[in-house]
């Protein structure tokens, strides 16, 4: 097996044989990226295709510093959020409603811990935020996935910091919901 690297390397000079291999290796991780943030398998494999051609469009950006499995799948996010932002499908909490009732469901100690523990398999939770509403698994997925700030997904969907919350707040509690439908909690 070539070194990454050099796979990389030769990606840049417009190598066929290894853009490739370059798909090979990381293909099946940034699918699992675009089932997270698309409505079915065929979308998810439609973006997938679009991200590896801007991946090696832009695959000479990448210098080397850093893990290039990071870099791909930032390439790839920053794909489907573009996609989601031209498409307009997806309409989130609408601006105009109340302040207080907006800010009421927002948890101001967010990153602090729940005390539900639930008995889960980790795929059964990927299930479930598949099946979410869009609005708030795209935001559900950005933050507790991808790690990006309210400011940043503000940012990157159009949308407010409080609409940013509120929908991960909203993500939270229909899965809390889920979960104890199914009656999986300890």
């Amino acid at each position: 097996m070539t070194d990454i690297a050099q796979i990389v390397a030769q990606c840049k000079r417009g190598n066929r044989q290894a853009q490739k291999q370059l798909y090979e290796a990381f293909a099946p991780k940034l699918f699992a990226v675009c089932l997270r943030y698309c409505k079915n398998r065929m979308e998810a494999e439609d973006m997938l295709h679009e991200g590896f051609i801007k991946i090696f469009e832009k695959i000479g950006q990448y210098r080397g510093e850093g893990n290039i499995s990071a870099w791909l799948r930032k390439v790839m996010v920053n794909i489907v959020l573009d996609e989601m932002r031209k498409s307009k499908e997806i309409s989130f909490v609408d601006e105009k409603e109340s302040v207080l009732e907006r800010y009421a469901e927002i948890d101001d100690n967010e990153d602090e811990q729940n005390d539900d523990i639930y008995d889960v398999d980790i795929n059964e939770v990927f299930e479930l935020v598949n099946q979410m509403p869009e609005k708030y698994k795209l935001v559900f997925n950005l933050y507790i996935i991808e790690k990006y700030s309210h400011d940043k997904i503000a940012s990157e969907l159009g949308i407010s910091k409080g609409t940013s919350k509120s929908n991960l707040s909203r993500a939270r509690n229909w899965l809390k919901k889920q979960l104890e439908n199914k009656k999986i909690k300890k």
